[in-house]
């Protein structure tokens, strides 16, 4: 198991600390929740109080993992640390900033843990643990194991989940023996594969309006460059409708890149403010997503990624940039005979 070089920080910030304030990014998903509820148990078990706070609604499907009721959206004015998880960008903590409780968490000692590949932009947090992992989750494990933290079952079982979900079932390339290891360790002390699935599996069911909106969607997928390239828009109506009952473009993104010579899909959401974001993903073998999201200033892994653009440039040049980024990335692969 690895070494973290951070962990003595890390414990003696924790240690120094009575309140902690967890901190998910603006757009969070099972590993930033599940890497969240973890910590909370394994900071309980430390004597700590714990607060969990994302600046945005959670998404309803996260709804199954026990506690995600616990998530604040207004962020705590006393506290002593804070522990931000699957994110090292600064430019995903908007609503921090919107409401200038960002300067708080400047003020006060701050530890990212994150293992997204993008190089990070959170400049106040003196500690940075962000090392290359399937999860945020499975760094959390390493740490633990490290500094000797208890896990309780219930902690055991919300980083598996993390592991398990950011890995798409251990099968995604980002995936390691480590990652494996992890879970095997996991399943070891305690948990069950079976359960955790289950309580997953029953989160796939869908409104019957979901389901009727997928069509639509799809049937506003676009093809670009010879088919490698499947792009959809999401208007603001349409977020401000269906985002409560579930991320739009996670409906479609995985079946936008079964189009026969589909490489790269992207979905675009435009927002009421001419705000543009775009989740990113890759099919195997096409590992560009971070470098398409790195051009708009953006991050994540090389085969699921995003970006955020709120420049007041108009969508249609943000739209025909990403396409002619994607389609110059996948040319310079095939040169390479990838």
């Amino acid at each position: 198991m690895e070494d973290y070089s951070e962990a003595g920080a890390i414990a003696d910030a924790i240690a120094d600390a009575e309140h902690i304030v967890v901190v998910q990014a603006d757009n969070p998903d099972t590993d930033s929740l599940a890497s969240s509820l973890a910590l909370e148990h394994i900071l309980e078990e430390l004597g700590k109080k714990v607060t969990l706070y994302c600046g945005v609604d959670l998404p309803t499907y996260l709804e199954y993992l026990d506690g995600s009721d616990r998530v604040i959206k207004e962020f705590p004015k006393s506290f002593d640390a804070s522990i931000i998880v699957d994110t090292s960008s600064d430019t995903l903590l908007e609503q921090l900033e919107k409401t200038g409780a960002k300067a708080w968490l400047a003020s006060k000692p701050s530890i990212v843990i994150d293992h997204h590949s993008t190089k990070p932009s959170i400049s106040f947090s003196a500690i940075m643990c962000c090392h290359p992992a399937v999860a945020t989750t499975e760094i959390i494990y390493g740490l633990a194991k490290q500094l000797g933290w208890a896990l309780n079952k219930q902690a055991k079982e919300f980083l598996a989940i993390g592991i398990l979900s950011d890995s798409l079932g251990l099968m995604s390339e980002a995936t390691t023996a480590k990652s494996i290891h992890t879970v095997a360790e996991l399943v070891e002390g305690g948990i069950k594969l079976a359960e955790i699935d289950s309580a997953r599996r029953a989160t796939m069911r869908r409104e019957p309006e979901l389901i009727r909106y997928k069509g639509l969607l799809l049937q506003r997928v676009e093809f670009h460059s010879n088919n490698r390239i499947a792009t959809v828009t999401i208007p603001w109506e349409e977020i401000e409708k269906f985002s409560p009952l579930y991320n739009p473009s996670m409906l479609v993104i995985d079946d936008m890149r079964l189009g026969k010579g589909t490489d790269i899909a992207i979905c675009f959401k435009v927002y009421r403010d001419k705000k543009v974001t775009a989740k990113i993903r890759s099919n195997y073998g096409r590992s560009i997503s971070d470098k398409i999201a790195e051009h708009f200033g953006g991050g994540g892994h090389p085969y699921a990624s995003g970006f955020k653009v709120q420049t007041g440039q108009s969508f249609d040049e943000i739209k025909a940039e990403a396409i002619n980024v994607a389609s110059s990335l996948l040319d310079e692969l095939e040169e390479h005979g990838a």
